[in-house]
């Protein structure tokens, strides 16, 4: 293939307007690779075959075998992505409009037509059909980072307080089908029971935090989510794409942390009040016995030694207290882990 070669099928029955476009072509299109079919059956075993991709179609209504609109819908679906340009002797604005509707990608009256009309409207099409696939592939792109997203998202209607999509993290996060997603009002997945933050739309529009919320997923289990909201226009309607990311593990470990720290403010309290009495008179019951002239070792040794189990026993409490806090912290975190796996 040459650089800039066109790749055109005309599809017209009529020889003298089959030369006068070719003409017309020739005139714009240096490097023009230019295929001709007389009737609908036989563009129909070339664009089938597809030796050659086109890059427009040059179509005429009126053929032997098939025309208008059933001529317009079959060709359309065989030339699947090719820009079609109608050429007609019909001056029928109403039936042109229609034909656009259809995805013709322009229409022209025959005897309107020029070189420069010809050129114009190719390379019009050819844009347009380049601005499509940028816009169909901006969709998909859009799509796949939506619906393949690891985190929990869905779309809403504020307005009907209805979800509009929902992709599938969410569906695995709540245990709802994307079918019960579609028929359930977006409040209903809130627990009634608590909820935490707003969700108020910051003015900017960004995705910005809206607090962490109680959600209640289908098998009744209760989980805390962080949420994130920001407006957006779904198939030309107003909405909001929520974000949900689930807390519940991390506010668990930070309680566990809280509690933890909590009960080392005990031990140190106990360390700071209990344990220093029995040590003080252990130190003062040492120094007796150092400057003891009465010999009153037996007395004070007994002393030594009450000081002694009495410091012995606190320390035992201290040990109960961390084993027995460390028990219950681990539990929280495996139950609280087996809880989200399971």
């Amino acid at each position: 293939k040459e650089q800039n070669e066109f790749r055109i099928l005309v599809i017209e029955d009529n020889l003298g307007d089959y030369e006068l476009v070719e003409i017309y072509l020739h005139e714009h299109f240096p490097f023009l690779n230019l295929t001709h079919a007389t009737c609908f059956k036989e563009a129909k075993e070339i664009l089938k075959t597809k030796s050659v991709n086109f890059d427009v179609i040059l179509l005429d209504l009126s053929l032997p075998d098939k025309n208008g609109f059933k001529l317009i819908n079959e060709i359309l679906v065989v030339a699947q992505n090719t820009p079609i340009i109608v050429l007609t002797g019909y001056e029928d604005v109403s039936f042109g409009v229609k034909s656009l509707a259809k995805g013709v990608a322009d229409y022209i009256i025959k005897e309107d037509l020029t070189a420069i009309l010809l050129y114009k409207s190719i390379l019009y099409s050819l844009e347009r059909k380049k601005s499509t696939a940028a816009l169909l592939e901006s969709e998909r792109q859009y799509s796949e980072l939506f619906h393949f997203n690891p985190q929990p998202i869905w779309v809403f209607d504020p307005k009907r307080n209805q979800f509009l999509d929902a992709n599938h993290a969410a569906v695995e996060q709540y245990g709802y089908s994307k079918e019960e997603f579609m028929l359930m009002p977006s409040t209903e997945i809130n627990s009634k029971l608590n909820v935490y933050g707003t969700c108020d739309i910051t003015k900017d529009n960004k995705m910005k935090c809206s607090g962490i919320c109680v959600h209640q997923k289908k098998n009744g289990e209760f989980i805390s989510v962080e949420i994130y909201r920001s407006s957006v226009e779904y198939k030309d309607q107003e909405a909001f794409i929520i974000l949900a990311n689930d807390v519940s593990e991390r506010l668990a470990y930070i309680k566990a942390i809280e509690t933890q720290n909590e009960k080392l403010k005990e031990i140190s309290w106990i360390q700071s009040h209990k344990v220093r009495a029995p040590v003080a008179q252990i130190l003062g019951l040492v120094n007796l016995i150092k400057d003891d002239t009465n010999n009153n070792q037996n007395e004070i040794i007994a002393y030594l030694h009450h000081s002694a189990n009495e410091l012995d026993e606190v320390i035992k409490g201290i040990n109960k207290k961390i084993n027995r806090k460390y028990l219950l912290v681990k539990n929280a975190l495996v139950n609280q882990t087996t809880t989200r796996t399971s």
